[in-house]
């Protein structure tokens, strides 16, 4: 997740809006996106919204808090495209103030001067920032790498960096994916040719899966089914947005149109090329479907081969695994990037890319962003060896630039929400904490009815998925027990509902965690006849 936030003579300009994706550690949220309530209560004074480029991580959050921002967007064309699809399926397009600035483009949010500078990045129309202000210039890099030959677009304006260090540079905010990897970090052209090579030799049904808006990949795959004279079928909705922006703003203007995924079972096996979503191991994701043989409209099986042209990002590790041990007792062949097979390279500089940044653009100071700690650390004290002054801030640190000592002035409230359809829900309020413990300890609901006097009338009923079976003796043995412990409770005490509930809750709750050691969520239901 991504929100970055500026501030100048007390008018504030943020930058970038993504979203993050729960996983293993918070299975609870699956998409979560940043708290906004700091920068919101001072939305009179928000200038705009800057997209540097379109990951989801840098906008994929812009549709869930724009509500609570309504302040004007600018981004690039392309990303302007697939923000528009986002806003649009969100019931927000007619609503959201979306500028569209050319690439390399200069425009004024006073009192920022506003600068898109061109970069190579593994998605369309990547910009980094110049932002010109009265105390100097402070250069927000955004996702960026220095490819020679990035198919898409020309490589990163390194002209234009030049000029903006001889210009004279206060701070840069840059890119620490990579700060642990020695080299370069590769070209797409290399991708590429390994790509087609590797197509070429293929029989059976192949499916590709790679990151949607990596548009120089989507291009590549067809261009190899081509070679291979394979027809590419598009599977999972946001390889088809993707696909419908792309073609918006000029791209994949030579690759034929996709086949919908309904013609794709028609063609024979070794004429067909799946492109797909999942490279993540996303259940709901296109693959994950097909690995599983749910997916209504295509299976694959012995002799077909399934391509991950993509890295394997921390966290997914056990989700991206799971589906390939799917495809592999399927009978698929698997075929993971390695030195034999070079079909994938980040779209995040590696450490000689990262020196050659600082020679060009010679910033007084250095804040790296993006990562985990031990990246930021290794790009701090790479930054120090080019001359910079490193500053590793966390989530909320207000980092004073100037004027004065540049250091931490305060911090202010950040977090993070989970999407839940269209509600917001806070991380650590009641709803997340409830189905974390029903995750862990599962949930158990009684219902009893008890007359005037609060004695129990039949049988009480306790049903506790994820603890007992249905239709369990020991449900049946809890609900007896439950019985008992109210008809004992004093007389005052049953004929007060709320008192009577709260007692029968804790009963429930005892006689549960007698039996499994475990605290489940209890709820429970009391009629009074």
């Amino acid at each position: 997740m991504n929100l970055n936030v500026y501030r100048l003579d007390g008018s504030l300009l943020a930058v970038d809006c993504g979203i993050g994706f729960g996983g293993s550690e918070a299975p609870e949220a699956e998409i979560q996106v940043p708290d906004p309530a700091w920068l919101s209560e001072r939305r009179d004074r928000l200038v705009g919204l800057v997209i540097t480029h379109a990951h989801e991580d840098h906008l994929g959050a812009v549709a869930s808090l724009w509500p609570l921002l309504r302040c004007p967007i600018y981004a690039s064309p392309f990303a302007s495209a697939v923000l528009r699809r986002k806003l649009g399926e969100a019931g927000l397009l007619h609503d959201a103030d979306i500028h569209t600035i050319p690439l390399g483009g200069r425009f004024n949010l006073a009192p920022f001067d506003l600068q898109f500078m061109r970069v190579a990045h593994s998605v369309p129309e990547a910009q980094a920032l110049a932002i010109r202000t009265r105390h100097g210039v402070v250069l927000h890099t955004g996702d960026w790498k220095l490819d020679p030959d990035p198919l898409i677009g020309p490589p990163t304006d390194e002209a234009a960096f030049q000029a903006l260090g001889e210009e004279g540079v206060l701070a840069m905010v840059c890119d620490s994916t990579n700060a642990l990897v020695d080299g370069h970090s590769g070209s797409e052209a290399d991708v590429r040719r390994a790509l087609t090579d590797l197509v070429g030799g293929l029989t059976g049904r192949v499916a590709v899966a790679c990151f949607a808006t990596n548009v120089a990949r989507v291009e590549s795959v067809c261009l190899a089914a081509k070679a291979a004279g394979r027809r590419v079928a598009l599977f999972g909705r946001s390889l088809r947005n993707v696909d419908a922006a792309a073609r918006e703003v000029g791209l994949l203007k030579d690759i034929p149109p996709f086949l919908d995924e309904e013609e794709a079972g028609f063609l024979p096996d070794d004429e067909l090329l799946i492109l797909c979503t999942g490279s993540q191991g996303e259940p709901r994701a296109a693959l994950s479907r097909i690995a599983a043989d749910t997916h209504p409209q295509i299976s694959l099986g012995e002799g077909d081969t399934v391509i991950f042209s993509s890295r394997m990002i921390p966290g997914n590790e056990r989700a991206i695994l799971n589906v390939e041990e799917q495809l592999t007792r399927a009978g698929c062949r698997v075929i993971t990037p390695d030195a034999e097979h070079p079909i994938h390279v980040s779209g995040h500089p590696a450490r000689e890319e990262l020196r050659r940044l600082y020679q060009l653009v010679r910033p007084k100071h250095a804040v790296p962003v993006h990562g985990e700690w031990r990246h930021l650390q290794e790009h701090a004290a790479l930054a120090k060896d080019m001359g910079a002054t490193p500053h590793i801030i966390e989530d909320g640190d207000m980092l004073r630039l100037a004027p004065g000592k540049v250091e931490v002035a305060e911090s202010v409230q950040s977090g993070r929400l989970a999407v839940d359809g269209t509600r917001l829900l806070p991380m650590d309020g009641a709803v997340l904490d409830a189905r974390r413990r029903m995750l862990t300890n599962g949930v158990v609901v009684g219902s009893l009815a008890v007359d005037e006097s609060g004695r129990v009338r039949g049988t009480p009923k306790v049903s506790a998925p994820g603890l007992f079976e249905p239709g369990d003796e020991e449900s049946e043995q809890v609900a007896g027990e439950l019985a008992r412990l109210i008809n004992d409770l004093p007389a005052p005490l049953r004929r007060e509902d709320d008192a009577l509930r709260e007692a029968a809750r804790t009963a429930l709750r005892k006689a549960i965690g007698r039996r499994v050691r475990k605290r489940p969520l209890v709820e429970l239901h009391l009629l009074r006849v």
